[in-house]
């Protein structure tokens, strides 16, 4: 069997069934699925949602042992937030954690807001320490599944397969969005403090993330180059928790002969309801809005092609799950086939 391609963070296009077999031989480019669904305005938007923010990864991993020369301030703010949130009662106590909550997912183009449908549905957690996850989100329908055994991300989709994700091991950005205080510490233990910010009602302390050079060249193919990649965490001067994520993703595409064309892929989430579960501050609520803005030669100013929301909510929380094993975290056997498997701890 051919060794399967990595998946991109990128949404996968929607293609006729008949042609599932040729896709999962290739990688699918960030252009050709601008081409199928941005400029054609493909009118079928629940696959594009799902594939863009249903099952979402961090764009930058947990380091496996903090910095030591991170500036005070940011040290400072992650310290307050553990405090805050409870994290010592996690760490060394909790070996597993399963969530289950509901969305709602939305797409419109430009002023196009009045018409928008809804999609509703439910989604599961489940995570083992130190860094097994799997994610099981249902919406009309349709239903995806993401996953991590510690040596390989993947995701699985009914209209194209399962795929190893490049990068290798992230979080998965949903336990970043109040769901996990201790992986939200790591994952920002290396953050800039860059300033403060008013979101809201909260006057928030501002942690930067980069994704660095090396790890963004890995991300492309041959028409896309990945140039930047950045995180944000606004954290609440008053209360000390995490309020609002943000991240945004600049890609160059560019066909030969053809000019350069710029797109940018911002999301950024709102956390709200945080809750004590076990003596554990856990939100239980958000806020996810998506836009894709296009720009380069020939286009004199930005444009919004698309934009995309999802409203979160969580029922239940619950840790040290009985029964949950390493067993539970085995990828599909598609991707256990693929030579992608083995070379899961390279980075991406």
């Amino acid at each position: 069997m051919a060794p399967l391609a990595p998946l991109s963070e990128e949404p996968i296009s929607e293609v006729d069934p008949k042609s599932i077999t040729n896709l999962s031989k290739r990688t699918h480019s960030f252009r050709a699925w601008i081409t199928n669904h941005l400029i054609s305005h493909n009118k079928s938007d629940l696959r594009i949602l799902l594939s863009v923010i249903g099952c979402p990864l961090s764009p930058v991993p947990v380091l496996p042992s903090p910095p030591q020369n991170v500036a005070s301030t940011a040290q400072y703010i992650i310290q307050q937030f553990r405090a805050t949130t409870g994290c010592a009662k996690i760490e060394g106590g909790v070996k597993s954690m399963y969530a289950a909550g509901r969305v709602q997912l939305a797409k419109w183009g430009p002023g196009n807001r009045t018409t928008e449908r809804r999609h509703a549905g439910c989604f599961v957690v489940w995570q083992l320490v130190p860094n097994k996850w799997l994610v099981e989100l249902a919406v009309s329908g349709h239903k995806i599944m993401a996953g991590s055994d510690g040596h390989v991300a993947w995701r699985r989709t009914p209209w194209v397969g399962a795929h190893a994700a490049r990068g290798g091991v992230r979080p998965l950005r949903r336990a970043l969005q109040g769901l996990d205080p201790v992986t939200i510490a790591a994952v920002f233990s290396p953050a800039q403090h860059i300033g403060e910010k008013f979101i809201g009602e909260e006057d928030c302390f501002v942690l930067k993330l980069d994704v660095d050079k090396s790890t963004l060249s890995n991300w492309g193919d041959s028409t896309a180059e990945v140039i930047k990649h950045n995180m944000f965490g606004f954290f609440s001067q008053r209360s000390g928790l995490l309020v609002r994520l943000e991240d945004t993703q600049l890609t160059r595409i560019q066909s030969p002969g053809a000019e350069a064309m710029y797109w940018e892929t911002a999301i950024s989430s709102s956390i709200e309801d945080y809750r004590m579960v076990d003596g554990v501050a856990i939100a239980h609520s958000g806020r996810s809005t998506v836009s894709l803005v296009r720009f380069g030669f020939g286009i004199k100013t930005n444009r919004v092609l698309t934009q995309m929301e999802e409203v979160w909510s969580i029922d239940d929380v619950v840790f040290n799950v009985p029964g949950l094993s390493v067993d539970s975290f085995i990828p599909p056997e598609e991707v256990q086939r693929s030579n992608i498997y083995d070379m899961s701890d390279e980075p991406r």
